[in-house]
């Protein structure tokens, strides 16, 4: 009787949690920060339909990198949980963090029980009355939180992203300059995740762009603070127009 093939549960972690950073570094990086007018989120993605950051709920946003049909069934799961909260007890029970909290069991249950971990890497925000009072929730593969201060950046190039945003990042910068800082970093990041000196050409065509609105009563008359710019719009916000 041949022995079953043992490894283990230290190797078998560790193999998981691998497979799932290469997938997610393989990745095109998203980038979401705080701003005197709201959330800005920026991704990269050459896609005008397979969106990588979106609305969930009123005043909360999604954005994530890694494997679209992983990511997306989060994001729906995550639609479908903020709409029966809302309407079982109160739209204003609906927070970030509550959301966050759900889907560190979902994405910690996968990754110890299933075959293999999900490739994703999520960001779930909330948009508050200032800046200070924005929530900003950084999600791993293996149901890992943290609470980010001021910015994320998730996919490939995070590391090197986020080292120029620290040093130029301004929490009371406009929309449009909270736009053009992220997207120059973005182009200072190199193919292979290393900085560059000379940015590499990163148009409109190839971002897709999102603000959740700090005051969307007074901007539109809704509630609902989530707000996505066409590629024409971001155009004109990167050429200095106002939108």
């Amino acid at each position: 009787m041949t022995q079953p093939f043992y490894v283990s549960p230290e190797q078998l972690m560790k193999d998981r949690a691998d497979f799932a950073r290469k997938g997610i570094a393989r990745g095109r990086s998203v980038v979401v920060l705080s701003c005197a007018e709201g959330i800005a989120l920026v991704a990269e993605n050459p896609s005008p339909s397979l969106h990588k950051v979106g609305e969930i709920y009123d005043r909360i946003a999604f954005a994530a990198v890694g494997r679209y049909n992983e990511f997306e069934s989060l994001r729906q799961a995550g639609v479908r949980y903020a709409d029966l909260r809302g309407y079982a007890y109160d739209r204003e029970d609906v927070t970030a963090r509550g959301l966050a909290s759900v889907y560190t069991q979902s994405l910690g249950a996968v990754f110890t029980t299933e075959g293999k971990p999900f490739e994703v890497e999520l960001a779930v925000v909330e948009v508050g009355a200032v800046p200070d009072e924005d929530r900003l929730f950084r999600l791993l593969f293996d149901g890992s939180i943290s609470d980010q201060r001021s910015f994320v950046v998730m996919g490939g190039a995070a590391e090197t992203v986020s080292g120029i945003l620290a040093d130029r990042h301004d929490p009371g910068a406009t929309f449009a300059g909270a736009v053009g800082t992220a997207v120059d970093a973005l182009r200072r990041a190199g193919e292979d995740g290393e900085e560059s000196t000379a940015a590499r050409d990163l148009p409109a065509e190839q971002l897709e762009v999102a603000v959740l609105d700090r005051d969307p009563m007074t901007l539109r008359g809704s509630r609902r603070a989530f707000r996505r710019l066409s590629t024409e719009a971001c155009a004109a916000l990167l050429a200095g127009e106002r939108v």
